[in-house]
C-alpha cells in the first residue's frame, strides 16, 4: 500500500534519507528529509484537531515558500484535498475558484493575500495563516477563531489512514477552449505520475533542482516538487518565491543542481541572459527538463550548445497528473528534437473518430490510459462523456507515434488552421520562425477568413538590438514553409500574452492582437 499512495511514497523516502536534504531556500534554511516529514505530520495534526475532515477542500494562496509545502503536505496526509491558486489572481477569480472547489479553509502565508481574504470573507469561508520561522520550530498556523489544537501531540492522526482512492489534488484546466474544468486527482494518480518522472530520468538522492515554476500548476508540482521528495532528493526555493533569472544561475550552483525544468519561455529568458550577461560558469548539468509547450528544435539546439547539457522535450496534462511522454537520457536512447519522446509509465495510442489506432506515421489524436490518469472531471458528466470514449483519455492534441515509438505533435484540435480545406500545424510554422537568428519569440494563430475560412497570422518578438520587420519575416516564411502555410499578417511586437506559467495561449495571443469583434470564438 506504501508504494501506492504519494504518502506512503515521501514517508519511505524520509525514512531511507533522513539527513539528506529536502528542501532549502539559498542563504535562508534547509529542511532535511525527516525535519520535513515531522513537519509534515505535525501541521496535519493540528489540521485535524481544528476540525478538517477527510474529503475537504483547504484552498491555498501562496507564493512559491516552504510554508506552501508543508502546508500542501500536511493537507493530503490529513485526508483532505489540496486546491493551489494562483495568488495572482483578482477576487472575482478567487470567488469562483473557491466557490468551485466547495472550499472548507483557505490558508495563506503570513503576510496574507488580499483578494483571496476578501473572497473568503465574501464566501464565508474560514482563513488560516502559516508561518515558519527558521528550520528547528514548528509551523505557526493561525486557525480559525474557535478551532482548538489542544492535545494534538497525544493523539496525532488518529484513524487517518491515507488509501490510494482519496483525492488528493484539485487542479482546475487552463480553460483555453472553454471554461476551466475541475480535475480530482488521487493519491495513486500521484504516487504513479512521481514514479514516473523518478524512472525516466533517473532521479535519485544525489540529485538537486530549483524550482522555477508555480506550484500552483502540476508541472512545478509534481515534476520538480514531488518527484524530487519521492527519491530523497533536494529542491531550493528562490527566496523571492519566484523565478528570477537574474539568482537562477546563483541559485543552482548553491544547490548544486543537477537539472531543472522548464517551459520554453523561462528557458528562452535564459538563452537572452546568457547572451546580454553571461555567467562566470555554469554548472555541470545532467540534464535540462522542457515541458507544457512546445520547444522549437532551433531553441533546443540552442540550449543544449549553450549550457551543455541534453535538453529532454517532455509531454504532459493536469488530467495525468502531468507527464505522459519524454525524450530520454542519452544512455536510454536517442533524443529527438520536434519529438515529446516515448511513453513513459503508460499506454498511449493514436486513435481516429471511430476509436481505432491509426498506424505508425499517421496523424491521429492522442489517448493515453495508465494509474497516473484522473478518473473524470468533477461534476462534468458532458466533458467526460467526449473525453474518456472508447476507454482511453482522449488529449484533444493531434499527433503520431513514429516507427521508433516517438510521439510527434502536430497540434490542438481546436487550435489546427482550418485555411480552405488545408489543415496547418500552428506548431510546425512556430518552429520556423524561431529558426530566424534575429527572432527570439514567435507564435502563429488562426483567424477567421471571409475567403478560406480562416487565416494564418503571427506575431514575433525579436531579439534584442534586432531589426526585423514583416517583410522578413514574410522572407524567411516562404523560403521554409509552403506557400499557404506562410503567414498573411506578422505583428512585431515586444511582447507575448502568457499565461501564469509562462505558456502562451495561441487564443488568447489571437484576442490581443486581432480586434475582438474579429477574433475567432474559443474553441474555434
Amino acid at each position: 500500500m506504501e508504494g501506492l499512495t504519494l504518502t506512503g511514497v515521501l514517508r519511505k523516502a524520509a525514512g531511507e534519507f533522513p539527513s539528506r536534504r529536502a528542501i532549502s531556500v539559498p542563504g535562508r534554511l534547509d529542511l532535511s528529509h525527516e525535519r520535513l516529514h515531522q513537519l509534515v505530520d505535525d501541521a496535519a495534526a493540528r489540521l485535524v484537531a481544528a476540525g478538517v475532515r477527510p474529503g475537504d477542500v483547504i484552498a491555498l494562496a501562496f507564493p512559491n515558500t516552504v510554508e506552501l509545502v508543508i502546508v500542501f503536505l500536511a493537507v493530503i496526509r490529513a485526508r483532505a484535498v489540496v486546491a493551489p491558486l494562483n495568488p495572482a489572481y483578482t477576487e472575482d477569480e478567487f470567488v469562483f475558484y473557491l466557490s468551485d472547489l466547495e472550499t472548507k479553509l483557505l490558508v495563506t502565508n503570513a503576510e496574507g493575500n488580499a483578494a483571496a481574504v476578501a473572497a473568503a470573507a465574501q464566501l464565508g469561508i474560514p482563513r488560516a495563516a502559516a508561518s515558519l520561522r527558521d528550520a528547528s520550530g514548528t509551523l505557526e498556523l493561525s486557525l480559525p477563531d474557535g478551532a482548538t489544537t489542544a492535545d494534538v501531540a497525544v493523539t496525532p492522526l488518529a484513524g487517518r489512514v491515507n488509501d490510494p482512492s482519496d483525492v488528493a489534488l484539485f487542479l482546475h484546466t487552463s480553460g483555453t477552449t472553454s471554461r476551466p474544468k475541475g480535475v480530482p486527482l488521487t493519491q495513486l494518480n500521484l504516487a504513479a505520475s512521481a514514479k514516473n518522472i523518478r524512472s525516466a530520468y533517473r532521479l535519485t538522492e544525489s540529485d538537486s533542482t530549483v524550482i522555477v515554476l508555480p506550484l500552483f500548476h502540476v508541472h512545478g508540482l509534481v515534476a520538480a516538487l514531488l518527484s524530487s521528495l519521492s527519491a530523497g532528493a533536494s529542491v531550493a526555493l528562490p527566496a523571492a518565491g519566484r523565478f528570477s533569472a537574474s539568482t537562477f544561475w546563483a541559485d543552482m550552483r548553491a544547490s548544486g543542481a543537477t537539472w531543472y525544468t522548464a517551459v520554453p519561455t523561462i528557458h528562452q529568458i535564459l538563452l537572452d541572459r546568457h547572451a546580454s550577461r553571461p555567467e562566470p560558469v555554469y554548472p555541470e548539468l545532467r540534464f535540462i527538463r522542457s515541458c507544457s509547450a512546445s520547444l522549437a528544435p532551433a531553441i533546443l539546439e540552442h540550449l543544449e550548445a549553450t549550457f551543455g547539457a541534453p535538453v529532454l522535450e517532455a509531454y504532459a496534462m493536469t488530467e495525468a497528473a502531468h507527464q505522459m511522454a519524454s525524450n530520454p537520457l542519452p544512455d536510454d536512447g536517442p533524443r529527438k528534437p520536434g519529438a515529446v519522446g516515448r511513453p513513459t509509465g503508460l499506454e498511449m495510442a493514436i486513435l481516429d473518430e471511430e476509436g481505432a489506432r491509426r498506424p505508425p506515421n499517421v496523424p491521429g489524436e492522442v489517448c493515453i490510459r495508465g494509474p497516473n490518469v484522473a478518473k473524470g472531471y468533477k461534476n462534468n458528466p458532458e466533458a467526460n462523456k467526449a473525453a474518456f470514449a472508447f476507454g482511453w483519455f482522449h488529449t484533444g492534441d493531434v499527433g503520431f507515434l513514429d516507427a521508433d515509438g516517438y510521439l510527434h505533435l502536430v497540434g490542438r484540435i481546436k487550435e489546427l488552421i482550418n485555411r480552405g480545406g488545408e489543415k496547418i500545424s500552428p506548431i510546425e510554422v512556430d518552429a520556423v520562425l524561431l529558426e530566424h537568428p534575429e527572432i527570439a519569440q514567435g507564435v502563429a494563430f488562426g483567424v477567421p477568413d471571409d475567403k478560406y475560412g480562416e487565416e494564418i497570422n503571427c506575431a514575433v518578438i525579436p531579439r534584442e538590438g534586432a531589426e526585423v520587420d514583416e517583410a522578413e519575416v514574410v522572407r524567411h516564411c516562404r523560403k521554409n514553409l509552403a506557400a499557404f502555410k506562410v503567414p498573411k499578417r506578422v505583428f512585431i511586437t515586444d511582447s507575448l500574452p502568457k499565461t501564469a506559467t509562462g505558456k502562451i495561449q495561441r487564443r488568447i495571443v489571437a484576442e490581443f492582437f486581432v480586434p475582438p469583434a474579429k477574433a475567432p470564438r474559443a474553441g474555434a
